[in-house]
Order: structure tokens, then sequence, then C-alpha cells
């Protein structure tokens, strides 16, 4: 099936066999599709090694690239993250099963009974770069909602995301469903992409995850359906009534807990008031952490800040550097967002009510937060067990994308014998 020298070929075999398992995950009973998941996570932890070596190999690939820190960070799997993985694999097992809940039913003067059930979107294709974990999270959360999935990983993740695929096969070996429900491309041939992004016969949506230049592609040569994940430039807000000690602790949660990952925070924005206060003492910290802080001209008096070009602004900088300008109001902060931010997470740091109240209610990204490390904006932290992306746009899917969020419904309507006047 798979002939790599014919890609339109290879893919298309591979749209058709996604499209047969899809028909058939569609009516799979919960009982079936969470044993897979928990086959699948026994076999992900009793091939640890075989995975952790396959991703020494992407290790040698990525430094080869030239891939920043941040980036190897990314890409690097050891048995802490392998057990992550395994546990996201079990909790979105045991999750409820969204495929023929009821979302909403009511009755008509008519004599019709209506009801808005969940059904499986039916193929699924996930694009996504560096990180191997993305794998296991994009098969398990497209299996549990009943959809069968197509994931094409990055060059760096190759070997990484073939050794957790083969573990996905031997759950679904395991619980007697179709193979070719979660299938991985087995090239790293771009024209495989291409190719995704035109199948409208075999795909139904497509997941783009990664930097922005990925998710421009996807979204300009598609002619399936996008839920975007775009990047996250993540905005924390520092107001007058902030309080110091938990502004502190956020803020460099929020920037060095993990600087690779979408949730990082990107730019500071830090009322006038308090700048030379908790302003100041957090870019300190923030210095004293080994973080570049690009300041404005206001805060470049803290010593060691390097000053701010425009091109900080909007800078999605996934290392140990942030963005730092100080605003005269609540006002001020969300007009800075609203230009520069990307609609994934923002976050304010304040105890009066009134002023939060506001920032969540006229900002319009994707998660907001008050008083909480953006490193939350995960869907594993939202209890969806794990996450396909956080979707940065208004149709149907947004915010984390679990489960639940990759179905879609249909009507059932009921009558005995009803016929319309």
């Amino acid at each position: 099936m798979k002939d790599m020298d014919n890609i339109p070929a290879m893919m298309r075999a591979i749209g058709q066999a996604a499209k047969e398992a899809a028909a058939e995950l569609s009516y799979a009973t919960a009982d079936h599709k969470e044993a897979a998941l928990m086959a699948a996570a026994d076999v992900i932890w009793e091939n640890r090694a075989e995975i952790i070596e396959a991703n020494l190999k992407d290790m040698e690939f990525g430094r080869g690239k030239g891939l920043s820190n941040a980036m190897m960070d990314r890409l690097m799997l050891n048995e802490d993250r392998i057990r992550a993985m395994q546990d996201g694999l079990r909790a979105v097992a045991q999750q409820s099963d969204p495929v023929g809940e009821t979302i909403a039913e009511w009755d008509m003067p008519s004599g019709l009974h209506i009801k808005r059930v969940r059904t499986p979107l039916g193929v699924v294709g996930v694009i996504y770069e560096s990180r191997p974990n993305v794998t296991a999270d994009a098969g398990a959360l497209c299996l549990k909602a009943g959809n069968a999935v197509i994931l094409r990983g990055g060059s760096e993740s190759f070997h990484s995301s073939q050794a957790i695929h083969a573990c996905l096969v031997g759950g679904l070996k395991a619980a007697g469903l179709p193979e070719a429900a979660i299938q991985l491309v087995p090239t790293r041939d771009r024209e495989a992409v291409s190719e995704m992004l035109t199948a409208t016969d075999y795909i139904d949506v497509i997941v783009p995850r990664g930097g922005k230049g990925l998710v421009g592609l996807v979204q300009r040569e598609a002619r399936v359906p996008v839920f975007a994940h775009l990047e996250g430039i993540v905005h924390i807000y520092i107001d007058k009534a902030a309080d110091p000690v938990k502004t502190l602790n956020v803020v460099l949660n929020a920037k060095t807990r993990r600087t690779g990952i979408c949730g990082a925070a990107e730019c500071l924005l830090i009322h006038e008031d308090v700048a030379d206060t908790i302003g100041q003492g957090v870019i300190r910290a923030l210095l004293d952490k080994g973080v570049t802080v690009d300041a404005d001209m206001a805060l470049q008096k803290v010593d060691g800040t390097t000053p701010a070009t425009e091109a900080a602004w909007g800078q999605e900088f996934l290392d140990m550097e942030i963005a730092a300008k100080t605003v005269a109001s609540v006002e001020d902060a969300m007009a800075h967002i609203r230009t520069y931010g990307s609609n994934h997470t923002d976050c304010i740091m304040t105890e009066d009510q009134a002023t939060a109240d506001l920032f969540l209610n006229r900002l319009d990204s994707a998660i907001l937060m008050h008083n909480a490390s953006t490193q939350f904006a995960d869907g594993g932290e939202f209890g969806m067990g794990a996450e396909i992306g956080i979707a940065t746009g208004k149709m149907h899917a947004r915010g984390p994308v679990g489960a639940e969020q990759l179905t879609s419904f249909k009507y059932i309507v009921t009558g005995d014998g009803t016929v319309r006047h």
C-alpha cells in the first residue's frame, strides 16, 4: 500500500483505509474504545526503552538541524514524559464516551420528538511539529470520539512518532478495532502534507499544530476545513491592584517552567503605577533566572534589560526571552493584546474584581485567566485527559480540543405517523 515513490497514490490508500475504519468506528462501543486505549497505554510503557532509543535518533537529527534548546526540550522523551503519555491515554480512556450523547431534546406541538446527539466527525488529519507526545494525544482523542485519524508528525520527531504509533496500533489490535483507525504518514516528504490538505474525498477536518509557518501554510492551501492552532502570543497584564507575591510566582512559572510550550508567557504588560515596584521586582527575578527581557523605555532603567524593538511585540519566543511594556490602564493593556495577540491565552494579575471582570469579559482570547499561570493552558489541566491542540479560531471548536470537541452532531426526529399540515 505504502509506495514511497508515489506519494499521491500512497496518501489515497491511507485516506481510503481511514474512511473505511471511520465507518466501523462510528458504531464501536465505548467499551471497545476504552479497551484499545488502556491496552495502548500498557504497550507504551512496556516499550519505553524502544521509544527512548527512537527518540535519541530524533534528538541527534534535531541537533544536526540546529534546533534551539527550547525546541530540543519539546522533542525530548524520557521515562517521566512517557509515563505522562501513558497517564494521558488512560485518562482519555476513562472519560465518558461523547458519541451518542444527547445534547438537547424537546417535543414539538406537531407531535415530533427531536434529539440533538453527538456523532463523530469522520476522518481527522493532524499535522504537527516536534512534540512526539502529540502522536499519542491525537490518536487517543480521535479514537475516543469515534474518528479515524491520519497523523503527519514533524520531520524532527519521525522515529519517536513511529515508535509511539506502533504502540497505539497494538492497542487497536488487542481490542479488535481496525488498525487503520490510527495511521501515521510513513514519510518526511512534504508532498504528503499537500495531499492531506486537498483530500476532500477522505478527510473531514485538518488540525494543524505547530508554528506560524505551518499553520499559515495549512490555512492558505487547505481545501479541507481547518481547526487552527495558532501561535501562543501569551500576555500577562500586571494591574495596579496586583498582589506582588502572587504576581512574582505566576510570572516566573508562566515564563520559565517550560519555555517551548504554547502557553508560555511571551509579553508582560505592567501598569505604570506599579512599574517601579512590582514591575521592577518581577523583571529582576526574570533576569536572575536567565531570561532576556526586551523592555520598553520606561523599564530600561532596570539593569540588564535589552531595549525592545517593534518586533518584540507580537513575538512568540518559545525560549528564555520575554517582552515587557508599561501601560496606563487595563484598557491600554487590552488594546495592546488586541493588536499583537493571537487569541490564544491571556492573563490578568489583580485583586480588583471589577478590573478582572472588565478584562475577562471584553477580551476574546480562547482562554482568559485571572491570577493563574498561563502554563495551565492545556487540555490535560482542563480535565480533558489530553488535547489535540488549542484552537484559536471561533468556528466549532475553541480552546483546548478534547474528545468532545472532535464530534459534530445530528438530529434524531421521532414521530408516530406524523404528517405536516
